[in-house]
């Protein structure tokens, strides 16, 4: 029993493999080991046809594409492509106990969130330029410190190597490798205009044929435009292109919306490395 409860479990929270509908259904099928044993047997062989369904797809988009099944990949930044190196709060704090910071880090991390999913309401997007007063807004709200001093510190820092760090480790041997085989590159980002110069203190910059930043194409995620023109500046159609992101809001649905693939990161996929693999690019 507990061995079926376990695939069952599995089944029941795959991504896309079976609806809550269906299995709710299956649950309401009665209490006898019996209708449970089915109900798995039939979840089970539900999922194997999915699962090769999605390989007869990806076998069929080779097809057309000569070996791979997307000519660009989209590639969200933070989250995906790039994390801090310290937790936010904890450099939240250290750099402000100089300026009178006095909130412990659970509270400053409590206080941004908050912060940060209140709507923002000078302008319709949140980064404009380089979003220094969406920034000063969150620094402010989070530590209680409204020192110029302190938020020019902590805002010029995450424009430096010591705040990030590469999420895949072989993510240049991939996208070198993607790029050879001619697979386009591309980051969709809700960021500011400092990705640019982070991206180039990163070594990394040179890896991608296009930037769409939100704050440079006026369209934040998941606002479809920002993946069309993504798409535009790699000259491809979105139907030609496959995103992958963190989130599946921004990434999943936004890049859906434009008419792109798309798969989330740490789900769908787990590495850089399989990405290239389902694209159909060995590394």
């Amino acid at each position: 029993m507990a061995s079926r409860m376990t695939t069952f479990t599995r089944l029941f929270s795959s991504n896309g493999v079976v609806s809550t509908n269906r299995v709710t259904t299956f649950l309401g099928l009665g209490s006898g080991y019996s209708s449970y044993s089915s109900a798995v047997a039939s979840l089970e062989s539900e999922a194997d046809s999915r699962l090769f369904g999605l390989k007869d797809y990806e076998n069929y988009r080779k097809t057309l594409h000569g070996g791979i099944t997307h000519k660009a990949l989209l590639v969200d930044a933070v989250g995906t492509l790039v994390i801090p190196s310290q937790p936010m709060a904890q450099i939240y704090r250290q750099i402000g106990e100089k300026y009178g910071v006095e909130f412990s880090e659970d509270e400053i991390l409590k206080r941004y969130r908050r912060a940060y999913e209140q709507p923002w309401g000078r302008s319709r997007l949140r980064y404009v330029d380089d979003g220094r007063p969406f920034w000063q807004h969150i620094v402010s709200s989070s530590t209680g410190c409204s020192n110029s001093q302190y938020f020019e510190e902590l805002y010029n820092y995450y424009t430096t190597e010591k705040a990030w760090h590469l999420c895949d480790p072989n993510a240049e041997k991939v996208f070198k490798a993607l790029k050879k085989a001619g697979v386009k590159l591309a980051i969709v980002s809700n960021f500011d205009t400092r990705l640019r110069p982070l991206l180039r203190a990163l070594k990394c910059d040179h890896w991608f044929d296009a930037l769409a930043v939100s704050a440079e194409v006026a369209a934040e995620k998941p606002n479809p435009m920002i993946f069309l023109k993504a798409c535009e500046l790699l000259g491809v159609e979105p139907e030609d292109a496959v995103h992958v992101g963190d989130d599946r809001r921004n990434d999943i649905w936004g890049a859906r919306d434009a008419g792109c693939d798309a798969w989330l990161w740490g789900s769908d996929v787990h590495s850089f490395k399989e990405i290239a693999e389902r694209i159909g690019v060995e590394v």
